[in-house]
């Protein structure tokens, strides 16, 4: 179960750092909740990961969830760019987090 709740942390994790790009600041009300919201859920699902999962591999993982999923997003949503060596990095990262997974 720890393992569930570390990677729906981590989807809250890309929601809200993707959130912050719509709060223009913190102005808009809607984006700025559900931003908000976003980051109590992720933290709270970390939080009950961590019961169970070694520390540094939970928030590892947890990071590198958020890590790509907002990278993926930014070049989906926002035009950024999807170099060769920017996907790469990507995939090391995946890599990681899968090694983390199985190695625990």
């Amino acid at each position: 179960m720890a393992w569930i709740y570390l990677i729906i942390a981590g989807f809250f994790e890309v929601g809200w750092a993707i959130g912050l790009k719509y709060t223009e600041g913190f102005t808009r009300i809607v984006p700025s909740t559900l931003t908000v919201v976003s980051m109590i859920v992720s933290v709270l699902l970390l939080g009950l990961a961590l019961r169970e999962l070694p520390v540094g591999t939970g928030y590892a993982v947890w990071t590198g969830i958020g890590t790509v999923g907002t990278a993926v997003l930014g070049i989906y949503l926002f035009g950024e760019p999807a170099t060769a060596a920017r996907l790469a990095c990507i995939a090391l990262i995946v890599s990681g987090i899968a090694g983390l997974k199985f190695l625990s």
